[in-house]
């Protein structure tokens, strides 16, 4: 894979042998980077993108790719706009034009925007209705109270209320330019006729922005500061529910730093996805306090958090609480044994290795890690950064994330 550039948009191909062609479009453009007086509008205009352009209807944008037995999409996070679709490799250049029209050549109606307006609140709604999911939110923004990252991605009706037309162009002018973008493709396909593919559907829906200037010109990455200001909290809020649901986590390393690569090990060996993990196998399989447990590292520009996360009936809350910690307080104190750690990144690397075989996570993950590092680690690199951490590494990240005055806790009662 070699990576090139459309006057500062990055692109990167990657060949398949698969019938099925994958194609996505990255936008640096993410809740974090709103006006807070519009919160949601980054998420609200990834809806409103499928509503109309220049040259398509709502339908008919509906129908392109679909029609073709292909599939559109998109997704919002802290820190991103993804558009993505798969199609047939012989509707490449469908999927590769219709994601660049959208992209610059939206066509915000105060119709379709009142009417989505309803469809994001009442996805508000329904999200507080499960509390397994709004506890996320509600961490998060305890934990980054203060700053863009404590805006939940769907916003909040009362900002939602504030956002028209003209906010939604202004804030795709500022944000959808070339030097904020990453477009990945992985096909059974000609890298060099993709590339011409793209080439040309920028000069037709994006001649301006394929014009030579500063503003669209690539932009040098800064290495943000390696970790947030400090917040904890330790807060119970009543929900009445039947079931007691708790979080307990902390800020974290960003992207830009190497200890995350221990930390990801660490947080897989609590809580990931394997039924053996050292949580599920402690509080589920031999307390049977919980139906679900899960540990979980995202990681930002500037800082990270991490969570464990567990349900349970609210007789076993305390005892689940002071399980987690105990395990936590182990990785503090006692290095794993070599063949504890042989078998950890074993068992990473295949988890690693299994999921990168997918076509879309592929290139959803090229064109993060683009956007990211302006480069995609290759699996070798990948797997000597993980075979390289060490015992006391671990015991080293576990030590400075979870420090018992570093822990913070929220508890749905």
């Amino acid at each position: 894979m070699e990576k090139k550039d459309f006057n500062g948009m990055q692109f990167l191909f990657k060949k398949s042998q698969s019938p099925v062609a994958y194609c996505a479009l990255s936008i640096k453009s993410g809740t974090r980077h709103e006006d807070q007086t519009f919160g949601g509008i980054a998420h609200l205009t990834e809806h409103m993108i499928f509503k109309g352009t220049e040259y398509k209807s709502g339908r008919c944008i509906n129908s392109y790719i679909e029609k073709l037995g292909g599939e559109l999409n998109a997704f919002t996070t802290k820190e991103e706009i993804v558009i993505h679709s798969t199609v047939l490799k012989e509707d490449l250049a469908r999927a590769i034009g219709l994601l660049v029209e959208l992209a610059f050549c939206p066509k915000f109606q105060e119709k379709e925007l009142e009417k989505e307006k309803v469809v994001v609140m009442d996805e508000i709604i329904s999200y507080k209705d499960s509390p397994s999911d709004q506890i996320f939110d509600d961490f998060e923004e305890l934990l980054f109270e203060g700053t863009t990252l404590s805006m939940p991605v769907l916003g909040k009706s009362r900002t939602l209320k504030k956002i028209g037309t003209q906010e939604l162009f202004a804030h795709v002018k500022r944000h959808f330019i070339l030097s904020n973008m990453a477009f990945t493709v992985v096909a059974d396909a000609d890298e060099s006729k993709v590339r011409n593919i793209l080439h040309k559907a920028l000069m037709k829906y994006a001649p301006g922005a394929m014009e030579s200037s500063a503003e669209n010109s690539p932009q040098q990455l800064s290495i943000p500061p390696a970790m947030a200001p400090l917040r904890t909290f330790d807060r119970v809020i009543n929900r009445k529910g039947h079931q007691t649901h708790c979080i307990i986590g902390a800020q974290a390393y960003p992207y830009y730093d190497q200890k995350r690569i221990a930390l990801i090990l660490l947080v897989n060996m609590l809580g990931g996805p394997a039924a053996n993990s050292r949580l599920n196998t402690l509080l589920r399989e031999k307390n049977a306090l919980v139906y679900n447990v899960d540990a979980a590292y995202g990681q930002y520009s500037d800082t990270g958090i991490v969570t464990i996360y567990f349900g349970c009936d609210k007789q076993y809350h305390e005892r689940c609480v002071r399980l987690v910690e105990g395990e936590l307080e182990r990785f503090r104190n006692i290095p794993l044994s070599d063949r504890a750690l042989k078998s950890a990144k074993k068992q990473l690397l295949g988890q690693l290795a299994i999921s990168s075989d997918n076509g879309e996570a592929q290139c959803l993950s090229m064109g993060k890690s683009l956007l990211v590092f302006r480069e995609v680690f290759s699996t070798g690199k990948m797997r000597s950064m993980i075979e390289a951490v060490t015992a006391s590494e671990i015991m080293e990240v576990a030590s400075e994330i979870f420090a018992p005055e570093r822990i913070c806790k929220l508890t749905y009662m």
